[in-house]
């Protein structure tokens, strides 16, 4: 079975059923919404048919004071062997339609030996616009199947960003709202300072997606020229949180 970053919503309608196709729900609320919103009681509430929950905050490392930072490898594929996600399978992730964690999840499967990943195209929020059926509770799995492959080279270190941040050695490309990165507004999380890693250039993802999909590739080509990306050279991606 062949795969692509995206499928839409009637693709994965007729294909719900489909025992090699496994469905995954990571939403998750954003910045300084975590404490007013219980994402898992609103995929309770309402979640594509079969969606399993992946709560990127639940799967993140707490041993690590920082936010949302990478668990270790066997934890993670225990956690996943508990969900019931098997790795050999077509897994199909989506969110709320924004395209703010989806990605996410996505790398997280991806840097730990996924192969066949998808994101819903138009997210929860296509799916509903689409009048397609929604399920309630948590559906009973069995235990899932998965074998870890990390790939560590998908992640860097703090001295090494700070090494291609003296040296120019590779992009660091900032994905935060342009007011952020400028220093002109306040992080969402207290305790951190304003402005952006030395060097850093700034690609909004706000201005990369609409409804809920990744614009054409010719948008996404103008955008990241605009912004100074070249694309022969390493880049390193960051955001607000790990």
């Amino acid at each position: 079975m062949s795969t692509s970053f995206f499928v839409a919503a009637d693709w994965l309608a007729e294909h719900i059923d489909d025992p090699e196709i496994q469905i995954i729900d990571a939403r998750m609320a954003p910045a300084g919404q975590e404490a007013l919103r219980d994402m898992a009681a609103e995929y309770r509430a309402g979640h594509v048919p079969n969606a399993l929950f992946f709560d990127i905050e639940a799967l993140s490392d707490h041993t690590s004071p920082l936010p949302h930072m990478m668990p270790r490898a066997e934890a993670f594929a225990v956690a996943m062997r508990e969900l019931g996600v098997c790795s050999d399978k077509h897994l199909v992730v989506y969110d709320e339609g924004n395209l703010f964690s989806a990605p996410r999840a996505w790398w997280m499967l991806r840097t730990f030996g996924v192969e066949k990943v998808s994101i819903l195209a138009g997210g929860l929020e296509g799916w509903r616009r689409d009048e397609l059926p929604l399920e309630q509770g948590v559906p009973e799995v069995a235990e899932g199947e998965f074998d870890v492959r990390f790939d560590p080279q998908q992640i860097k270190r703090l001295t090494d960003v700070l090494l291609v941040s003296h040296e120019g050695s590779a992009q660091i490309v900032d994905a935060r709202p342009a007011a952020r990165f400028n220093g002109q507004a306040d992080e969402p999380r207290p305790g951190l300072r304003r402005g952006h890693i030395p060097g850093a250039l700034n690609v909004p993802w706000t201005e990369l997606v609409i409804n809920g999909e990744l614009k054409t590739v010719d948008e996404l080509n103008d955008i990241f020229l605009r912004q100074g990306v070249d694309f022969e050279r390493p880049i390193i991606a960051s955001c607000g949180s790990g």
